[in-house]
């Protein structure tokens, strides 16, 4: 199969609506993903996600250019393959939370250094070759993946609780953006830390609403709230500056 070479940057500018629409879809993948797989089963569920999200990229990868439309839909189904690739490992293969974080952390740096050493840098503004967005697009994947076993691993292995968690996850999420304030942090480091923490951030405030009350949850269950949360994307996704280019 063979793609287009982009010809402009293909990721939205960081802006505040950027970091508010990437938390909705961390916590719309989470309760989307617990749905479907209590509604079709682990393997049709999975198989279901799996097809959507190669459809996504297909359409992601396709396109010339920037498309906000397209790069959430991505963003969002990434969200939800990426909470199932982390949950599958625990739930159908009893994988500890604190084992399958660590392994994702360790593939998240890996994708992180071979980035680097093939491509000179990391920053986000610079994706504008097919190359550079494969290299995105599966450390994307990476740290949804990351964030789905961290979250559950300090809501559930440590008994923090989803609300707990999600407060804290809140706070570390925020203070990248200080340091790079205050401190002078690296902006692509800044960067990248705060985008790995969005999906803890987001699913554990999730979990709270959709979690049974035996589990520490509300009990509203995950059909409609990730419904909720898919509106409040698309609203997002039509008025937020988030759709202007990184390099614009």
């Amino acid at each position: 199969m063979k793609f287009p070479a982009p010809l402009a940057n293909k990721v939205p500018a960081i802006t505040a609506g950027f970091w508010v629409t990437k938390i909705l879809t961390t916590a719309m993948g989470e309760d989307a993903s617990d749905f479907l797989v209590h509604r079709l089963g682990n393997s049709p569920a999975v198989l279901t996600g799996l097809a959507v999200f190669c459809i996504s990229l297909y359409l992601q990868f396709k396109a010339s250019r920037f498309n906000r439309w397209i790069y959430w839909f991505a963003v969002s189904m990434v969200s939800v393959f990426g909470t199932m690739a982390a949950d599958v490992l625990h739930i159908g293969l009893g994988i500890p939370y604190s084992v399958s974080a660590a392994a994702f952390l360790v593939t998240l740096i890996a994708s992180f250094y071979i980035w680097k050493r093939v491509e000179g840098t990391i920053s986000i503004s610079s994706i504008t070759t097919t190359r550079r967005e494969l290299f995105y697009w599966a450390t994307v994947l990476a740290t949804f993946a990351l964030g789905t076993a961290a979250g559950d691993m300090t809501a559930r292995t440590w008994n923090w609780g989803f609300v707990s968690s999600g407060f804290i996850f809140a706070v570390l999420f925020l203070l990248p953006g200080l340091a790079y304030k205050a401190l002078g942090l690296q902006p692509v480091l800044a960067f990248w830390i705060s985008y790995v923490l969005t999906r803890p951030f987001g699913a554990s405030f999730a979990d709270w609403f959709g979690a049974p009350k035996a589990l520490g949850g509300h009990g509203w269950g995950y059909g409609s709230p990730a419904l909720v949360l898919t509106v409040m994307i698309v609203i997002m996704v039509r008025f937020s500056k988030s759709k202007d280019s990184a390099d614009a």
